[in-house]
């Protein structure tokens, strides 16, 4: 059994404000991206994760987050079966992240 590595809002807002090197994955689907996603999150839908594996670094801290922090848990427990060692759930998703008044930006043109 896996144990999933969670991190929070605020430890999240602390990678960002560091600039530290990992990579933030949004899993929702496309369209809940235009409901707003975090800053520097990359929209990578769950249902493509498989199909894109090989484009994840397996030398990076990499952030996953959905709207409530289920999907992203089980993303997280699909990467660490591929033997991804270093991935965290954002813990209550972006919904706990917009509750806290942190900031969203618009997705990217080519996904909205």
């Amino acid at each position: 059994m896996y144990s999933i590595k969670e991190i929070n809002a605020e430890t999240l807002v602390e990678w960002l404000q560091e600039d530290r090197d990992f990579l933030l994955l949004d899993i929702r689907s496309v369209s809940e991206f235009g409901q707003g996603m975090i800053p520097r999150g990359e929209p990578m839908p769950m249902h493509l994760l498989p199909l894109r594996i090989n484009e994840l670094p397996r030398d990076r801290d990499i952030v996953l987050y959905c709207r409530s922090g289920a999907r992203s848990a089980q993303a997280c427990a699909f990467l660490q079966q591929q033997g991804f060692g270093n991935v965290y759930n954002l813990s209550a998703g972006i919904m706990g992240w917009a509750r806290q008044g942190l900031p969203l930006v618009e997705p990217p043109e080519a996904v909205a």
